[in-house]
């Protein structure tokens, strides 16, 4: 199997990908999340794996946006990794005399207490990736450093200067796997989805399809909108519930649901990640 992520490697997408494969697949990596997908796509990989959702910064909206607009590609599969932020740099650098901070934005947002308390003077400088940011830091002609991974460190040459400077100790990201198809039932399943209006606001209008699963007894495990990027005020919304789409009584739900909304469009169901 082929693995398309955010690349270059030593990226949590990197890690993630390593963390789900088995002993032979491939890694295929790319600049960009919509690349990741293209790739899968186009027949150059089978598999893209896209962070979703964190636990300190909240969801990927990135990763919600392409699954709403952009691809039909499925939610095959979920794993949650532990992320662990170093501050990377050049061996022996003086943190006092940093001038410059590069960090993908999700790490600077996921490390901002410690930003704030120990590099407030710093400017901070948008990274494309994990991996990316301490390559720019040795890279800078200016006293750099950059956030990172462990294994960015050893594969662009950094040391760590200060380890775990994330905002929690509990810092996890949840990814998911999107494929041609998603996973056949296994029982224990959950399924992700989006729906939103095509009509004039009305009293109400969000509570029915929300209703409609509380009275067939499916439990919600996550809820939450977000821009429709067509008209200012009208948003979609995410859900994730118990249960498979083949279902019986999931299958009947929605399209109950369907008929009480504009659009609904099913991401995908697959195996609930379990911890351990």
């Amino acid at each position: 199997m082929r693995i398309s992520y955010l690349g270059p490697a030593g990226t949590y997408s990197e890690i993630a990908a390593l963390t789900y494969a088995t002993r032979d697949d491939t890694f295929v990596p790319h600049a960009t999340f919509p690349a990741a997908v293209r790739a899968v796509e186009q027949g150059d990989a089978d598999v893209a794996m896209l962070p979703i959702e964190n636990v300190l910064e909240g969801s990927v909206t990135t990763t919600l946006d392409l699954l709403v607009h952009d691809t039909q590609l499925m939610i095959a599969a979920e794993l949650v990794i532990p992320i662990n932020h170093q501050l990377l740099g050049k061996p022996g650098t003086d943190l006092a005399q940093v001038e410059i901070l590069y960090g993908h934005p999700q790490s600077l947002g996921q490390c901002r207490h410690y930003i704030d308390t120990h590099l407030p003077h710093v400017t901070t400088i948008a990274s494309l990736s994990n991996s990316a940011a301490p390559a720019e830091a040795l890279a800078s002609a200016r006293v750099a450093v950059a956030i990172g991974t462990t294994r960015a460190a050893e594969l662009t040459g950094a040391v760590i200067l200060v380890p775990d400077i994330q905002d929690r100790a509990s810092n996890v990201t949840r990814f998911v796997v999107l494929a041609a198809s998603d996973h056949a039932p296994t029982g224990d399943d959950k399924t992700s989805l989006c729906f939103g209006f095509d009509r004039e606001d009305r009293s109400g209008q969000i509570v029915k399809p929300l209703q409609i699963l509380a009275d067939a007894g499916i439990n919600i495990t996550k809820f939450e909108s977000r821009p429709s990027k067509a008209v200012l005020g009208e948003y979609v919304f995410f859900v994730d519930l118990n249960g498979h789409r083949l279902d019986p009584h999931i299958a009947v739900t929605l399209d109950q649901m369907r008929a009480q909304t504009g659009f609904l469009k099913i991401f995908g169901s697959y195996p609930r990640w379990h911890k351990g």
